[in-house]
Formats: C-alpha cells, structure tokens, sequence
C-alpha cells in the first residue's frame, strides 16, 4: 500500500486499492488466494469514474489522480496489508538513535527510474527538502511531516544513504516514509524555474513521467482511458527471482458513472468491478453464469460526510454564522437519517459512521464518541434553542434570514448523490431549503481546494490506521482541512485543541498514550460536528476467473500488490 495521506474519493469505495476490513457478510468468499501458477503477458482492464486530475502526485489531493500515479511512483517503506507492520521498499532497511531522533534509511542498489537512470539519496533529499519542504508547492505531506512546526532535516550521507534528523522523536515516521520519492534528474529544472504547480499535468507527453512504479504511464486520451505499461526494469522479484510485475499493462477505462461501469462488466469489457451496493442484487444471480466472484470484506476505511464552509472570506456573514454555530451543526447531524441510507440506498452493504476514524482502524478507533440519533425532533429543539425561530413553516434564523443553502457532490457518484436526496428531504421537513447540486468531480474538487466557492458539500476521505497521516485534514492549517483550511491560526478554541493534540500524538512514543490522545481528538470532532458523518459503505469487487493473484486482505482490498496480479 502505498500513499499514506488521507485524499479526497471520488466513489463511496474509491477504486479497487482503498483498505478494507475483513468482517465478512452473507455468503461472499472469505481470504482467497489463487494456487494457479502465475505467468506473464495480458492486461487487466479496470474503470475509472473520472479522468485524472494531472499526473502529480505531491500536489495531488483527489483520487481522481492518485488512481493513476500510485501505479508509477513509489516510498522508502511500505505497509504489509496482511499484518500492518511497515516494510522496507525503496529504502532495504533503517536504524535510529537511542533518543528517536536521528534515523539512517539504507537505500536499494538496484533500482532504476524508468528512463534508465539510476535511483540515489539525491533524489530522497530532493523530494522532501525541494518539494514536501516547499513552502511555493501545496503538498499535503508538509502538513504530516512538520513536527510542531518544525521540518525534519534531510541530508545525503552518500549515494545509498539518507540521514533524517528529527526536531523530536516522531512515532509515525515510519508510515510516513511511504510519501512518493520523485526524480531529481527530471524535475529539479522544474522547481527551480518556479513551474513545478503546472508541470506533469494530464497533457504531459507519457515518456516525461519518470518513475520507479510497476508500471509507467503509455497513454491517455480524455474521456476514454489510460493505459499504464509495464516497467521492464521494476527492480521487485517474486519468490522465484522471476521480475515483476506479470502483467504488460492496466488499461482504465474512464466512464461517466457508476451506471456505466456496471454495463461494462456486464459487457465483459473490464476485469473488476468496485460494486455499489445495488449491484450486488444484479450480479449476484449471475456470478455462475458469468464466470466471475463476488468479494465482500465489510466496512472500508473510507468516510463520508457533509461539511458546511466555515470561511469567513468565502461566505455569506449571516450564512457563517450559520455554519459557524455548533448547535446548527449538531441539529443538522440529528437529522442524518442513517438507516434509510444503509437500507434503501446501500442495500444493507453499509454501517452508521460516527467517529473519524472506522471501526477497520482497530487500535485507534473510538467506539465511545457522541452519537447523533435520527430524530427530527431533536434537531427542530436545538435549532430553536439556538435561537432559530419558524415563520409559515420557513426556518428564519434571529435577524431574520430564511435558512437556504447548496450541497454540492459529484455528479459521477450516484450513492453520494441518492444520500444528498434523502438529506435535503429531511433538512427540508426542518423548513430549510436545501439546493442539491451534483458537479464534475474534478471541478468539485478545484471549488474545495483552490477557490472555496461552495456552501455545503457531501464528499468522503480515504483514511487510514494512522491517525497523523490525517493531520492535512484535521490541523487547522492543514492543506485539506475542507471547512476552513490553511488557518493562520487556528479558528476556534476546539480547532487549537486538536492541533495540540496532534502535535502530542506525533512525538508520543508509548502506543497507549498515543491512542489516549487521538480517541480524545475523535471525542472533540464527534462533539463540535464540523464533520457530519453519513455511513461507511462494505467493500464489493466482483472480479473476472481468469484474473490471478487475487488475495483479500483486512487492509487492501482483493489486490494489495498489483504487480502480482496476473491473467491465467
């Protein structure tokens, strides 16, 4: 699994590589692995809901992007999807002072970037010190690696060895050495003449993208697919020397809609299919006949949720205030009706979502955190204590303005856009009217990130197990903090709490404490709403018999090493 950053999905389930749990349900298969003996050649034929965004994966915050760039571009380290210890990769191995603070990565001697040049620590010291370290390049990673605002220091020892020396001793250090390494050779140019923002966008010629990936990027044509090539000198072997990966390509298709991906697996134009939870009922009478298996591996890491913008630069005042005020938020989260969208929209495939971590997060999930009954009720009691008021049946908050607002999803997505039906239908019976808008993804997006023109909008995160590889959403001047990112300083007293408690959780080394600390921040985010979570959806695949090297994991999914995967 690489990418250790929490990104913004484009599905429920974004893809075929989100981790997943391995709790099972009805009659799907449980762990399989395929006794078939592996072979070279073909293609395995995916779908994508969406082109990608650009091929940069430091700037990348979509997984309309990372879908594409997490096949070509690789960390030092790892996670194992089977036991969650983190591996070597690009780094062999490491070792640390007794105080945590200084770490030696020993890189591998026989990896090469796909244009023939040989990997070294530059490119290490480069990628962290020239563009994670870049103040002039929104990275994401920057937020994970500061320590109390401070950077990690970076330094070459010599060619095959990289020195991190450490502000203070950091506990999630190891996870986030998964963060892409990138070619110094190709890209410093770049950085140095100011361009890096706009380079490796989607128009850039396929050859230009250098990576040390299973696959390189061959092809793209808009609204029709990407096809990534296979690395012929991808330094991974398997148990028999023989060179990885199997297969010679990945096509990705790219269709307009759930609706769309379904008929192309039914058509037999694709290998797997990331199922919705309607089309369990379709496929399953199928299964046989059509010679492909169902997966089920119970509630994803992913979240989804409503937010509301909270910038007081991008919104109304007196809508602000709306969003602003912690009793509008909880009175909304009252109004979640969780149920009916685990019944009607997910066909009982899904699970209520309350804490920012899922319960597939194990150790750091907090089961305890306050919980918002469905009630209607109890969201009109709170709204009129917080001093809202009716006016013919219109809710008008206390100077007088109608409550009236737009929920912004993508368009793509039809759960999100099923589940933004049944939440504006509520929100309504509470006499606000709710304008549901469902856009492009990608445009989605670019409001949430760069231009912050929205009100509200329902969206979802990967997550992960480690909670600080979510400090680029949860810190108040995080890249990714949605309802008011990039604080200068924190907004509210809760929101500077958090970071503190981040910042603790960082250099907090004993697991115990460490987990004291983040089932507080989970307590904090459940108490103030900023996130109003819906349901977390189980993950379907169903995928095609002749697609070998199938494992299903608790973390990663019917495919947690790609270059595994072969046709037989």
């Amino acid at each position: 699994m690489r990418g250790f950053k929490w990104v913004i999905t484009l599905l429920l389930l974004s893809g075929v590589l989100i981790g997943i749990s391995c709790t099972q349900k009805k009659d799907e298969k449980k762990t399989v692995v395929q006794d078939s003996e592996p072979k070279y050649g073909g293609s395995l034929v995916i779908d994508v809901i969406s082109d990608p965004k650009s091929f940069n994966p430091v700037i990348a915050k979509e997984t309309s992007t990372t879908a594409v760039t997490g096949y070509i571009f690789e960390g030092l380290t790892q996670m194992n999807p089977f036991t969650t210890e983190i591996e070597p990769h690009l780094a062999k191995s490491w070792e640390f002072s007794k105080d945590g603070k200084t770490w030696i990565f020993y890189l591998r001697d026989d990896v090469k970037w796909s244009d023939g040049k040989p990997f070294t620590a530059d490119d290490v010291v480069f990628t962290f010190n020239q563009l994670y370290y870049n103040k002039t390049i929104p990275a994401d990673a920057r937020d994970i690696l500061t320590i109390e605002g401070k950077e990690i220091k970076v330094e070459k020892v010599d060619n095959l060895t990289v020195r991190f020396i450490l502000p203070k001793p950091f506990a999630p250090l190891l996870f986030s050495m998964g963060f892409d390494i990138l070619p110094m050779h190709v890209l410093e140019p770049v950085v140095k003449a100011g361009k890096f923002n706009s380079h490796w966008g989607v128009n850039t010629p396929p050859e230009q993208i250098v990576g040390t990936g299973p696959f390189l990027l061959s092809e793209y044509v808009p609204s029709q697919r990407v096809i990534l090539k296979k690395n012929p000198d991808y330094w991974k072997k398997d148990k028999k020397i023989n060179r990885l990966p199997y297969l010679d390509s990945i096509v990705m298709l790219i269709v307009p809609d759930q609706n769309s991906s379904l008929l192309k697996f039914q058509a037999g134009e694709t290998d797997m299919l990331s199922m919705r939870r309607e089309d369990y009922v379709v496929l399953k009478p199928q299964e046989a006949k059509g010679n492909f298996t169902i997966y089920n591996a119970g509630p994803t890491l992913s979240t989804t949720f409503l937010i509301f913008n909270q910038n007081p630069k991008k919104i109304q005042e007196h809508k602000w205030k709306w969003f602003t005020n912690q009793r509008f938020r909880q009175a909304i989260a009252h109004a979640i009706d969780k149920e009916t969208m685990i019944n009607n929209v997910m066909f009982g495939f899904a699970f209520s979502q309350d804490a920012a971590m899922t319960p597939t997060a194990k150790f750091f999930h907090n089961p305890n955190v306050r919980k918002y009954e469905y009630s209607l009720e109890k969201a009109k009691k709170i709204l009129l204590e917080a001093g809202f008021n009716y006016k013919s049946g219109i809710l008008h908050d206390k100077d007088g303005n109608p409550v009236e607002f737009t929920i912004l999803t993508n368009a793509e997505n039809n759960e999100r856009v099923n589940i933004g039906n049944i939440i504006r239908a509520d929100l309504q019976k509470l006499g606000m009217k709710v304008n549901l808008q469902p856009i492009q993804f990608n445009t989605l997006v670019t409001r949430l990130d760069s231009t912050s023109d929205w009100e509200g909008v329902i969206i979802g995160l990967t997550g992960g197990i480690e909670p600080h590889n979510g400090k680029n959403v949860w810190y108040s001047s995080g890249q990714l903090h949605m309802w008011y990112p990039k604080q200068q300083k924190p907004a509210t007293a809760w929101e500077a709490e958090i970071d503190k408690l981040f910042d603790e959780g960082a250099s907090e080394l004993d697991s115990e404490k460490r987990k004291k600390l983040y089932l507080k921040w989970q307590e904090i985010v459940a108490e103030q709403a900023p996130v109003i979570y819906t349901v977390t959806p189980a993950a379907l695949y169903s995928v095609r018999n002749n697609v070998g090297g199938i494992k299903q994991t608790s973390l990663a999914g019917v495919i947690p090493y790609i270059e595994e995967i072969y046709k037989k």
